[in-house]
C-alpha cells in the first residue's frame, strides 16, 4: 500500500494587509498566499476597452485589399504585423442610419439613429450596457477616459437614458483614482457625501413621484426618463459607497505627469494606454472607453515631421499632398501606438492566458471618410478577448453590414445573456470564439 501523499494545508493571508504610506493607503494586490488552500481559481475576467479616433485613418492606408486569412496587410496594418494572429480587420461596416456628420462620434458605441436630428436623444453604449450586468464586480463599473476632450462636451459613454458620462482626460487623475486612498477621515467624509448625494436623489424621486398624477402623456414620458437617470444616479452612489472602505490595490508603477498642452496629443494617448493596462492588472474595472478628440486638437507635435496645421483641418486634405503626408505620419503613429498597447497586454500573464487573451481591445472611428463626412465604411480592429483572429473580413463598401453584431458578439463574450443590442440583427458573421 503506498502511504497517503503529505499535504501541506497552509492557512489563507487576509488581503486586508496593507501598506500604509503619508496619508495614503495601499493594498497589497492579489497573491497566491492569499488564496485558500482548496479554493478552486476563478477564471480569470473578460475584459474591453473601445477607442474611438474621430478624425479616422486614411482608407488607402489602412483596408488590406484580400479578404480573409491569407490577406496581405495594407501599410498602416503592417505595423502590427507582430500581432497578426491577434486581430481581425473589418471592412464594410457602419451604424444603420448613424449620419450627421461630426456628430455620429457620440453614437459610435450606442448607434443610435440620426444624432443631428433635433430631439435626438442617444441610447445606452455598449460600455455601459455590459456594466450593468457586470460593472458591481470592480471598483469602478467603467473608466471613461479622453484626449483633449473638452470636458462635458464630448464622451463615448452614455447611461440607460441617453445621459452622457464626462471624460476623465488627466492620466495623473486616473492614476489617483485607481491607487491612491486618502486617510480614515476622508475616506469618512466621501461616504458622507455618497450618503447626502443618495438622500437628495431620494428627495428628488419623492417630489418627482408626486408630479405624475398631474401630468399629461408626453410630459409623463419625459418625467420617466429623467427618474431613469435619477435611479442610475442612486445605483452608482450606492456601490461606490460600498467600494471605498475597502483598501485599493497596489501601483506597479509610479504616478504619469501630464502631458504639457494639448499638442502633446500622441504622449496622452500612451499614458491612456497605459493606465488602461494598469486598471485591468488590478481588476478596478473591467471596462474602459477611450475617446481621442482629434477634431479639438491643434497641430500636434509629432517626431519626425513638422505637423502645420490643426489636426481638424488636416483632414479636410482635399488630397493635398503636404497634407496627406501629414496625414499618414499621424495614421502610423496611432498605428505605433496600438502596437505598443497590443505588446504590454500580450506580455501580462494571467493563469495562463495573456491580458491581451483576455481584452477585447476594439480601435475605429465614427468616420470612414473624414475629408467627406461619410459614416459608412468605418475603419475598425478588433484584437484579443479569446476570438478566432488573423483575417480581414470584408463587407460589401456599398450596402454595409451592420457593425453593431460585432457589439453583440463582444457581450456574449463577455459572458453576458443578450440576443439584442441597439441595431444589431445577430452576432458578427464569420468572426468566431476560441474554444
Amino acid at each position: 500500500m503506498h502511504p497517503a501523499p503529505h499535504i501541506v494545508v497552509r492557512r489563507a493571508l487576509p488581503r486586508r494587509h496593507f501598506l500604509r504610506g503619508t496619508g495614503a493607503a495601499l493594498a497589497l494586490p492579489l497573491l497566491d498566499a492569499m488564496r485558500p488552500a482548496f479554493a478552486a481559481a476563478e477564471p480569470a475576467p473578460r475584459r474591453m476597452l473601445a477607442v474611438c479616433n474621430n478624425l479616422g485613418l486614411l482608407d488607402g492606408g489602412f483596408f488590406p485589399k484580400q479578404a480573409g486569412e491569407g490577406y496581405e496587410l495594407s501599410p498602416y496594418l503592417k505595423i502590427l504585423d507582430s500581432y497578426r494572429d491577434q486581430f481581425t480587420v473589418f471592412s464594410g461596416v457602419s451604424h444603420p442610419d448613424v449620419d450627421g456628420s461630426h456628430s455620429s462620434e457620440i453614437c459610435f458605441l450606442t448607434a443610435a439613429p440620426h444624432p443631428a436630428n433635433g430631439g435626438f436623444r442617444n441610447t445606452i453604449s455598449l460600455d455601459q450596457f455590459m456594466a450593468e450586468q457586470i460593472g458591481v464586480k470592480t471598483r469602478f463599473p467603467s473608466l471613461t477616459l479622453g484626449v483633449n476632450v473638452n470636458r462635458g462636451q464630448r464622451s463615448l459613454s452614455f447611461t440607460g437614458s441617453g445621459v452622457m458620462i464626462p471624460c476623465e482626460e488627466s492620466p495623473a487623475g486616473v492614476y489617483r483614482k485607481l491607487f491612491l486612498q486618502g486617510t480614515p477621515e476622508e475616506v469618512e467624509r466621501q461616504i458622507d457625501r455618497l450618503r447626502l448625494g443618495e438622500s437628495i436623489m431620494d428627495s428628488v424621486a419623492s417630489h418627482a413621484g408626486g408630479l405624475q398624477k398631474s401630468l399629461g402623456p408626453r410630459d409623463k414620458e419625459r418625467l420617466d426618463q429623467y427618474m431613469t437617470g435619477v435611479r442610475e444616479l442612486e445605483r452608482r452612489m450606492a456601490i461606490a459607497r460600498e467600494w471605498e472602505r475597502k483598501p485599493k490595490p497596489a501601483a506597479k508603477k509610479a504616478a504619469p505627469v501630464d502631458a504639457p498642452d494639448s499638442r502633446a496629443y500622441m504622449e496622452k494617448t500612451r499614458l491612456m494606454y497605459e493606465m488602461s493596462k494598469l486598471a485591468f492588472e488590478t481588476d478596478s474595472t473591467r471596462l474602459i472607453t477611450l475617446f481621442l478628440d482629434s477634431s479639438n486638437s491643434p497641430a500636434i507635435d509629432l517626431e519626425g515631421i513638422q505637423i502645420t496645421d490643426g489636426y481638424h483641418n488636416l483632414s479636410h486634405h482635399g488630397r493635398n499632398e503636404s497634407k496627406l503626408k501629414q496625414l499618414e505620419a499621424i495614421d502610423r503613429r496611432h498605428m505605433e501606438l496600438l502596437g505598443g498597447l497590443l505588446g504590454s497586454l500580450q506580455s501580462g500573464a494571467e493563469q495562463g492566458e495573456t491580458l491581451l487573451d483576455r481584452t477585447m481591445v476594439l480601435y475605429g472611428s465614427n468616420f470612414g471618410d473624414a475629408n467627406k463626412h461619410t459614416t459608412t465604411n468605418m475603419p475598425v480592429i478588433l484584437a484579443g478577448g479569446g476570438f478566432r483572429h488573423g483575417q480581414h473580413l470584408a463587407f460589401d463598401t456599398a450596402k454595409n453590414y451592420p457593425l453593431p453584431n460585432l457589439y453583440l458578439s463582444m457581450v456574449q463574450r463577455m459572458g453576458i445573456e443578450a440576443q439584442k443590442f441597439a441595431s444589431a440583427t445577430g452576432t458578427m458573421r464569420g468572426l468566431e470564439w476560441k474554444s
